[in-house]
C-alpha cells in the first residue's frame, strides 16, 4: 500500500487547498478531505475537483461534512457530533485499499487543530502513516509558525517529507530550510488566476521534485 500523502499547514489560509489540487494533479492521485468544516462557500473538495484536468484522479467524499465554519472540535460539538479517528483511520484505509495510485489527504488548518477534545490533526496524520507535506506562505511572521511547526514535528517524530511554500518569496525560505532541516520539494508563486490551466502548469513544473522527496 502506496502511504498517503497529508498537506497540513503552518496555519489557516495558507493555500493548503491550492497546494492539494497542484500535487494531485501533479501525481494523478486521489483526493480526500476528511474534515470539512463551514461550507457556505463551497467545499474545499469541490474546489480541488474544478482544478483538477486529468482523468485519473477521484474526490473522495468527507467524513464529516459540518456547516459551521470553525474550528473542527467546535463545528461537530454544536451539529451534535463527535469526530473519531478510528472512524477516519477505517474511511482511510477502505479507500486506498481500492486504489493503486496516492491519495492526497487535506486536513484543517495546522498540526494542533482540535477535532475532539482529545484528538489534533496531527494525531490523523500519524494514525494514517502519512508522509507529511507542510505549507508555509510568506507572511509576516510565518518564520516563527514554519519554525514552531518544524519543531513539533521533529519533537513529535512524525513523517515530513519538506515544505511547499506559496505566494510571493522571499530570502525567508531559505532560512526556514535551513534552521527547521526539512528540505523545500517546491515554490509556488502567487498566480495570477487560479484553474485548471494554472494547475497543471505548476503541476508540470514541480512533478519531478514531488517524485523526489514522496
Amino acid at each position: 500500500m502506496i502511504n498517503p500523502i497529508f498537506i497540513t499547514g503552518i496555519g489557516t489560509d495558507v493555500g493548503k487547498t491550492l497546494i492539494a489540487a497542484i500535487v494531485t494533479e501533479a501525481l494523478q492521485a486521489d483526493y480526500w478531505k476528511p474534515v470539512q468544516a463551514g461550507y457556505v462557500d463551497g467545499t474545499d473538495a469541490e474546489l480541488v475537483r474544478s482544478l483538477l484536468s486529468n482523468p485519473v484522479s477521484k474526490i473522495h467524499a468527507e467524513s464529516y461534512k459540518l456547516q459551521t465554519p470553525a474550528s473542527p472540535h467546535i463545528a461537530a460539538a454544536k451539529e451534535n457530533t463527535r469526530i473519531d479517528l478510528t472512524l477516519l483511520a477505517k474511511d482511510a484505509g477502505s479507500i486506498t485499499s481500492q486504489i493503486q495510485r496516492p491519495l492526497v489527504i487535506e486536513g484543517a488548518g495546522g498540526l494542533l487543530v482540535p477535532l475532539s477534545k482529545e484528538v489534533m490533526v496531527a494525531d490523523l496524520a500519524e494514525a494514517l502513516n502519512a508522509k507529511i507535506i507542510l505549507v508555509s506562505r510568506n507572511y509576516l511572521g510565518s518564520i516563527n509558525h514554519s519554525l514552531l511547526t518544524a519543531a513539533y514535528c521533529k519533537n513529535r517524530g512524525l513523517n515530513v517529507a519538506g515544505w511547499v511554500f506559496s505566494d510571493d518569496y522571499m530570502n525567508y525560505e531559505e532560512e526556514i530550510v535551513q534552521w527547521s532541516g526539512y528540505p523545500a520539494i517546491a515554490s509556488i508563486p502567487k498566480l495570477p488566476q487560479v484553474n485548471a490551466v494554472t494547475i497543471k502548469e505548476q503541476a508540470d513544473r514541480v512533478r519531478v521534485s514531488l517524485q523526489k522527496y514522496l
